[in-house]
C-alpha cells in the first residue's frame, strides 16, 4: 500500500527587500498556508492538526496567519476551496479538449448525427476522458485530495455543506458534458457522482493511488451500460 506524499510547497518569499506588493505577499502566504494545511492533515488528520503544525510547514509567522485567517477552520476552508479549484481546472482543461476535438470533427459529426449509437459512443468517450482527468488530478495532489474527500467530514457542518455544494456542481457539469437535459438523466448523473465519491474516498484515505486508478475501468463500463440503457439520455 502506498502512502500519501505531500504536494509541492508553494514558493517562499525572497529574503530581504523585495518588490512584491502587499497583496502579492498575502497571496503567497495564503498559498503556503493552504498547502501546509493539506500536508499537515495528510499526516495528522484534521483533529490532530494544530495551527502550530501549519505554521511550521508553511514557515509563516503566527501574526501573518491570523492576518489572513480567523482560525484553523477558516484556513481549512480556504485550503478546501483551493483543492476544489485545482480539481475544476483539471476538469475544465479536459472538457476544453473535448470541445476542441468536437470542433475538429464537425463534418464527421454532422454525417453521423442521425445515429443514436454514435451519440452514445461520443458521450461515453467524453466521460472516459474527463473521468480519467479527475482520477489523475486526485493522484497528482494526494494531500489536497485527502483534505477534499476525507478530512472535510471531520471539519464540521459548514465544511460538509460546502462539500455537498461542490458535489452538486460536479453532477451538473457531468450532465452538461453528457448532453443530459431530462430530470431523470440529471438525477442519474447525481447518482454517478455520489457513487464515484464513495468509491475514490477509501483509496485516497489509504494513500493507495493504484487502487484509485483501478476504479477507472469499472466505472467507465457502468456509465456505458447506463448510456446504452437510455438512463442517461438527454
Amino acid at each position: 500500500m502506498q502512502t500519501s506524499e505531500p504536494g509541492p510547497t508553494p514558493r517562499r518569499l525572497p529574503r530581504g527587500r523585495h518588490a512584491l506588493s502587499r497583496a502579492e505577499v498575502e497571496r503567497v502566504h495564503r498559498d503556503r498556508l493552504c498547502g501546509a494545511m493539506a500536508q499537515a492533515m495528510a499526516e495528522k488528520g484534521y483533529v490532530g492538526t494544530s495551527v502550530e503544525d501549519v505554521l511550521k510547514r508553511a514557515r509563516v509567522s503566527r501574526q501573518s496567519f491570523y492576518a489572513l485567517f480567523s482560525s484553523k477552520l477558516d484556513c481549512f476552508m480556504a485550503a478546501f476551496d483551493q483543492a476544489g479549484l485545482l480539481l475544476f481546472l483539471q476538469l475544465e482543461a479536459a472538457m476544453q479538449g473535448e470541445a476542441d476535438a468536437a470542433g475538429e470533427g464537425t463534418a464527421q459529426g454532422e454525417a453521423d448525427a442521425a445515429g443514436q449509437g454514435t451519440a452514445q459512443g461520443d458521450a461515453a468517450e467524453r466521460f472516459e476522458r474527463v473521468f480519467t482527468a479527475y482520477l489523475e488530478a486526485l493522484a497528482a495532489e494526494p494531500a489536497y485530495a485527502r483534505l477534499f474527500l476525507v478530512e472535510v467530514f471531520a471539519a464540521g457542518p459548514e465544511a460538509v455543506r460546502r462539500r455537498t455544494r461542490v458535489q452538486r456542481d460536479l453532477a451538473a457539469s457531468l450532465a452538461d458534458l453528457m448532453g443530459v437535459t431530462s430530470d431523470s438523466g440529471r438525477f442519474a448523473c447525481e447518482v454517478v457522482v455520489a457513487a464515484v465519491s464513495s468509491m475514490v474516498t477509501p483509496a485516497v484515505a489509504a494513500g493507495d493511488m493504484e487502487a484509485l486508478r483501478a476504479i477507472r475501468a469499472p466505472v467507465i463500463e457502468h456509465v456505458r451500460l447506463l448510456l446504452r440503457s437510455g438512463v442517461m439520455d438527454g
